[in-house]
């Protein structure tokens, strides 16, 4: 069953971010305003990558040739599949991958019949 993932700033610790991926989307991160996901950071291209999390559950991180590189748990990428726990570095902000509870479309919010 498909589950959103998020991508958390974990440092600097002041970075509050916080991204949210759906199944079947796709979504840009670089310090251009253009970006899906801003992070204006120093070492952040403006374009720097890309996320891809797809029907089938992949979560999908490619560097966009930028700059200073797209690290995943310390380690240079091209393109990787995230796990559950991976540590994502861009520019000097640090992230830690999430994947949540399976969306489940069938549970909708109603009101109990009188």
């Amino acid at each position: 069953m498909p589950r959103m993932w998020t991508l958390r700033s974990i440092d600097p610790e002041d970075a509050g971010l916080l991204f949210r991926m759906l199944p079947g989307t796709l979504k840009t991160v670089g310090r251009a305003p253009r970006s899906d996901f801003v992070v204006d950071s120093a070492l952040v291209s403006r374009v720097h990558c890309r996320l891809e999390l797809s029907a089938a559950d992949q979560l999908e991180l490619e560097d966009l040739g930028s700059t200073n590189g797209t690290f995943v748990n310390g380690k240079k990428i091209t393109k990787v599949t995230l796990n559950d726990g991976d540590m994502v570095t861009i520019g000097r902000v640090q992230f830690v991958v999430a994947s949540g509870a399976p969306l489940d479309d069938s549970k909708t919010s109603t009101m109990p019949q009188a």
